[in-house]
């Protein structure tokens, strides 16, 4: 008969790290996603050669796997900048980044998918480029580009797993933890993938409802 160590106390721990791991998620897409915005919008507006260091800076975050970035963040911050901050505050600034590459070209394909005959009607009926953007093309880009910005934060939830390496104990951490001292893997890694699926499975669903309720 199966027979297990985990106490309740146990439990909580665990439950600790996983709200670790959604404040560094909520946190990190909310300000990668104001930035992907801003950033998918000044490379369009820019053009093909100026747009170019920003796009040569998205692509070193898209490029590089995010533990390097995490440990060579926390690397140069603490050896080369000599200042002392926290691994939260650094695991917070390059997940957001990293959120704000992706994200950046979810809004530059969704702003480009609008068609351009629908803007050269906005623009006939005399409204400015601010009031084609609020008006005619964000709720249009917004419908696109949901499905992909839904995934990308269930990616960087995921992804968060990594912060582990500038010492912040989210909930991948709690159970490596927890599996050293009871010798428990799998019975605990079901536990943590039904963590993570009870964080997850909401804003699924919730993306589902919208993409649903946007399409009639």
């Amino acid at each position: 008969m199966f027979s297990t160590s985990l106490t309740l106390s146990d439990v909580v721990f665990l439950a600790q790290g996983a709200g670790m791991t959604i404040l560094v998620t909520a946190l990190s897409v909310a300000t990668g996603t104001v930035l992907g915005v801003i950033f998918g919008v000044l490379r369009l507006q820019l053009g093909t050669i100026l747009a170019m260091p920003l796009v040569f800076f998205l692509d070193i975050f898209r490029s590089i796997p995010l533990l390097i970035q995490l440990v060579l963040a926390n690397a140069f911050v603490g050896m080369v900048l000599q200042l002392e901050t926290s691994g939260f505050t650094i695991a917070c600034i390059v997940l957001s980044l990293y959120t704000a590459s992706y994200c950046a070209e979810i809004v530059r394909g969704g702003i480009q998918a609008v068609p351009s005959t629908t803007r050269r009607a906005a623009r006939s009926l005399g409204m400015t480029w601010f009031q084609d953007m609020r008006y005619i093309v964000a709720p249009l880009a917004t419908r696109i580009a949901l499905p992909s910005w839904i995934g990308l934060a269930l990616g960087v939830m995921k992804d968060s797993a990594l912060v582990y390496v500038v010492q912040v104990t989210e909930l991948l951490k709690s159970t490596q933890i927890l599996i050293t001292r009871l010798q428990e893997p799998l019975f605990l890694l079901l536990v943590c993938g039904a963590f993570y699926f009870l964080i997850s499975f909401p804003l699924a669903r919730f993306g589902g409802y919208l993409e649903k309720r946007w399409s009639k």
